[in-house]
């Protein structure tokens, strides 16, 4: 812990032979200061060091006065006492004289820099750095003093940020302010894992209570009254019902007026009889408590009476844990609550704050709706997403060059364990909600059976190996008399009338799974390796009769796994069979501006060349390698565009000599993005050309935020994938394909981020296996 009067103003530091990364000064309140923008400056900070590893350094100068201290548990590097002119001009001095700051955010709030405007605003000028203002606080139709502060502000600032698209507005239109100088970035959320209500209830000693509930800090300005006066009304239709008042009384207010409204309530609640209603948590809640308590709540009421308050932390934190939501109409609720996603009442009307409450209460369908409503329309503001838009304008502002390079996350199975029941993976979410209704299918099954067996040759986690049985059972369970397979089973494990058609791919990808497992054979107990090499016989018996070519693909990648660990002259006669048939595909669809093996590119396209490339590996038929090659870099041209990844759209796909006059964005899928990491790390580890690697790793950030919305797709909470990337939003809903596909992405380059050397690959024709029975595979870049 630090206080302020034992620091150094950035010690500067002379760094001999080292890249020295961009360095970006946040001047703010920060904690254990209890006040919002304190705590959303800390939010803030830990998401963008958390989202990004070696593009900036972020410093941190706290605002206080000369009459307070704190002791930081975190590095603070700076102190800025608001009140003391004199520490103005030193913080600016320090600031220009290093080089390597390379711009200044300031958390702006008018009472933070009271009665001392004037030392502020010459601070500003004397800073040669870029600034960025992050507004708070935006009042409407201000007064001429106020608006010639703005505007004083303005001649410094770079770049402006606000909350919402109504301060957007009002700073262009009523403080002039050039709109291409204002970035909306909302205020930042937090990822939950949406647990049970009934499970939180019960251990928070709630159990069969309605639970309405409020949080901050508390203060005369959230007229928590209004809900008081409305509760007597409420429990006369619902007697079961609590409601919460979450958060201790602001430091500010405390000072001055001690807990004389606080007081206040206790006397109101104690009049009107609804002491056993009403419960004061009066305390300041670690986050996950906090998150905890909004995730058990029915209800939430926001009843703030400023009708100027232009964003509130506590509002979009309900609604990202799931509340239904009642608000008065503040400019933040005004613009999020639309469309279901909330209920607007007017300010201090208790009346209607009742016949709302009874009206949601009464109704839980119209609760959920707007549950899930709300989790949608604030998904963009999560922190993740709101370190990325500061990223971007960093970038765009910064003097110094600011390259982003995105953290990967640590591996999280929890949503595939979530999604798995003693049968196998269920098919759909609802958000992270496993969705029993909709089944199983073989081919998630069979993409879960790959990526647990590549983590199991990774890690020899011995509990993969109940993963992988349970998997294979799914898939032999699938697995007709006659050699084929079916893909759709029911919740109560029946076939269903779905399996009549199109199963060529299913039955593809159920061979490749088997050949992914055999290929670990000497790591496994030799009676599945018996019985999987059982199952692949039989699955094999009838393949000569598919001739879809991603499912002919799928087998032949099947047949190239397990020939490692399986030697049959008959299956490599097979595979040779299948990918000659690719080679005559491509001989016939191919010409000089068009090469490929078919007449468009529809979904799982990498997997085409893969296979020819897996083909060449166990037979050496150098044509294999050349149509492999070609055909991969042709598509690789059209799916990459400089430093991102487009993977072709499902909402159009692209036609051999059609010209598409306005391609849309939107469409993309997670598992033609995961297809496309595992065909360039094949690629890679046989040609060795770094142009593969640096692929790999750009696809990969697609699933982190490097995608044309700037958002995550990958939710690192809950260890779940989102469904798709659309055009103007994220599909939330978790499945099975996506949260699989993103695991074997991840775990396709785990390899290669573990390892801290840089090694160069060697071409090879036709490797030997390894003494665990997979190919050998090489190392490529180093880790974080």
């Amino acid at each position: 812990m630090k206080s302020n009067k034992n620091l150094n103003l950035f010690p500067l530091k002379r760094i001999k032979n080292k890249t020295v990364l961009p360095e970006i000064l946040f001047i703010t309140s920060y904690p254990p200061r209890e006040c919002g923008i304190a705590t959303y400056s800390q939010d803030l900070i830990f998401a963008l060091n958390n989202k990004f590893k070696k593009s900036f350094k972020l410093k941190i100068a706290a605002l206080e006065n000369q009459n307070e201290s704190y002791y930081y548990q975190e590095d603070i590097d700076a102190i800025l006492e608001t009140d003391s002119p004199k520490s103005y001009l030193e913080l600016a001095k320090n600031c220009n004289e290093i080089c390597n700051l390379s711009l200044v955010v300031v958390q702006h709030e008018f009472g933070l820099f009271h009665s001392n405007e004037g030392d502020f605003l010459l601070f500003l000028k004397a800073l040669n750095k870029p600034i960025i203002i992050a507004f708070h606080t935006v009042l409407p139709q201000p007064d001429l003093v106020l608006k010639k502060m703005i505007l004083a502000i303005d001649l410094y600032a770079t770049a402006f940020i606000v909350m919402t698209q109504t301060s957007a507005k009002i700073i262009a239109e009523e403080y002039l302010i050039a709109p291409n100088k204002i970035m909306v970035i909302p205020h930042g959320t937090h990822l939950v894992e949406h647990t049970n209500k009934n499970i939180l209830k019960e251990k928070y000693q709630v159990a069969g209570k309605k639970i309405i509930s409020t949080f901050g800090l508390l203060s005369s300005g959230k007229c928590i009254e209004t809900s008081i006066n409305a509760l007597k009304t409420i429990i006369k239709k619902h007697p079961e019902v609590l409601f919460l008042v979450i958060g201790k009384t602001h430091p500010t207010v405390v000072k001055n007026e001690g807990e004389a409204y606080r007081t206040s309530l206790e006397t109101k609640i104690n009049d009107l009889g609804l002491n056993n209603h009403v419960k004061f948590i009066n305390k300041y809640l670690p986050l996950n408590e906090l998150l905890e308590y909004l995730q058990l709540t029915d209800i939430y009421l926001f009843t703030s009476k400023d009708r100027n308050q232009a964003v509130s932390g506590t509002f979009s934190y309900a609604i990202s844990c799931g509340c239904p939501i009642i608000s008065t109409p503040i400019p933040h609720a005004v613009e999020v609550l639309k469309n279901g996603t909330g209920i607007i009442i007017d300010f201090e009307n208790s009346e209607q704050l009742a016949k709302n409450v009874i009206h949601l209460l009464n109704n839980e369908q119209l609760r959920q709706d707007i549950s899930s409503n709300g989790i949608h329309k604030l998904a963009p503001t999560a922190w993740e997403n709101s370190a990325i838009a500061h990223a971007l304008l960093f970038q765009k502002v910064s003097r110094r060059k600011i390259q982003l390079r995105y953290k990967i996350p640590t591996l999280n199975w929890n949503h595939i364990k979530n999604m798995t029941t003693d049968f196998g993976m269920i098919q759909f979410a609802k958000i992270n909600q496993p969705d029993m209704s909709t089944g199983y299918t073989l081919d998630d099954n069979a993409r879960a059976l790959v990526a647990v067996c590549h983590h199991y040759e990774l890690t020899r986690d011995t509990s993969d190996l109940v993963l992988i049985e349970l998997y294979f059972n799914f898939i032999k369970f699938c697995l007709q008399p006659d050699g084929h397979f079916l893909n759709y089973v029911d919740k109560d494990r029946k076939f269903t009338l779905q399996n009549s058609e199109n199963l060529e791919d299913a039955n593809g990808r159920a061979i490749w799974a088997l050949g992914n497992l055999i290929a670990i054979s000497d790591l496994l107990p030799l009676s599945l390796v018996n019985e999987s090499r059982k199952t692949m016989q039989l699955a094999l018996s009838t393949v000569v009769e598919i001739h879809s070519t991603r499912a002919m693909a799928f087998i032949i990648k099947g047949l190239y796994y397990s020939h490692s660990a399986n030697f049959s002259f008959g299956n490599t006669l097979l595979l040779k069979t299948l990918a000659d048939r690719l080679v005559q595909m491509y001989k016939h669809e191919s010409d000089e501006e068009w090469e490929w093996f078919e007449s468009y590119l529809t979904y799982g396209n990498s997997i085409l060349p893969e296979a020819l490339l897996c083909a060449y590996l166990v037979t050496n038929n150098p044509i294999y390698q050349t149509i492999a090659k070609t055909s991969f870099d042709f598509l690789l041209s059209k799916t990459f565009n400089e430093d991102t990844i487009k993977v072709i759209s499902n909402q159009g796909w692209m036609h051999n000599k059609v010209q598409i006059a306005d391609p849309k964005n939107g469409g993309e899928q997670p598992i033609d993005v995961a297809y496309t990491i595992m065909a360039l790390s094949k690629f890679y580890d046989h040609f060795g050309e770094e142009k593969y690697l640096k692929k790999m790793e750009v696809a990969l950030e697609w699933f982190l935020g490097k995608n044309h919305l700037h958002q995550i797709i990958y939710n690192p909470c809950t260890g779940g994938c989102y469904d798709g990337l659309e055009e103007t939003y994220i599909n939330l809903n978790q499945g099975a394909e996506s949260t699989v596909s993103y695991m074997m992405s991840r775990l396709t380059v785990e390899k290669y981020i573990k390892t801290k050397k840089k090694t160069k690959t060697k071409k090879y024709a036709l490797p030997s296996p390894s003494k665990n029975g997979t190919l050998p595979k090489t190392t490529i870049i180093s880790a974080e």
